[in-house]
């Protein structure tokens, strides 16, 4: 085992595992937006879009990642749509995580007592005051478990955008196997990294779970 390899290869890989960090979060956060839309969609009266909300996330949670990144990458050109790599990995595991996510925000909203709802509309507060004031909250608080697996599961899945040359983690660590001819040193600093991020998600989750319940309960976060 050449340790001095390992060493050697850490700021390499930490400019590629700050990409897959940077590549993960910015699809994480407009998959929040877009899947919370998909949520209020899914539960809507309106039963067209309902079901379209409901056919976008059975279509999108049963496309491998790969595929999809494949699909966007080529199919974007296609269209006249030029988009660097970056762009396009980041809009593919957008629109996978949103499905994902959409559904992780349902069964939140599933759990709120409807009482809540009809309180505050006696009280006189619009829907839009509603979702963002009371369930909005709760729901993320209720979540952030299921939440962080998502952000976690992304983070590794994001190791595919590699195919579509986005320098990240895996593809950083794949030239420097090509140059080294050292595959067993240089991925398991890789895998070292890769545990060490969803270690952090994970403290940053719990830590942002306690924030939100002290929060909402009036306690100190």
């Amino acid at each position: 085992m050449d340790l001095g390899l390992i060493i050697g290869s850490l700021p390499a890989l930490a400019r590629g595992a700050a990409m897959t960090l940077f590549v993960s979060l910015t699809a994480i956060a407009l998959g929040l937006v877009l899947g919370m839309l998909l949520s209020f969609a899914r539960m809507s009266e309106n039963r067209w879009l309902s079901a379209a909300a409901r056919f976008y996330i059975s279509a999108l949670r049963g496309i491998p990642i790969l595929v999809l990144l494949l699909m966007v990458f080529y199919l974007l050109p296609a269209v006249g749509l030029e988009a660097p790599p970056l762009v396009a990995a980041i809009a593919a595991l957008t629109l996978n995580t949103a499905a994902f996510q959409a559904e992780i925000y349902r069964g939140g909203f599933a759990v709120i007592p409807p009482g809540q709802i009809e309180a505050a509309r006696v009280l006189g507060l619009g829907e839009t005051r509603i979702k963002t004031r009371i369930l909005i909250p709760q729901v993320i608080w209720l979540v952030t478990p299921a939440l962080v697996n998502e952000i976690i599961v992304l983070l590794k899945n994001s190791s595919l955008v590699s195919v579509i040359a986005v320098t990240e983690l895996m593809r950083v660590s794949q030239q420097l196997v090509s140059k080294t001819y050292k595959p067993t040193e240089v991925y398991l600093a890789a895998c070292l990294l890769y545990v060490l991020m969803n270690l952090c998600l994970s403290a940053l989750g719990s830590r942002l779970r306690r924030r939100i319940g002290g929060a909402s309960a009036g306690g100190r976060p």
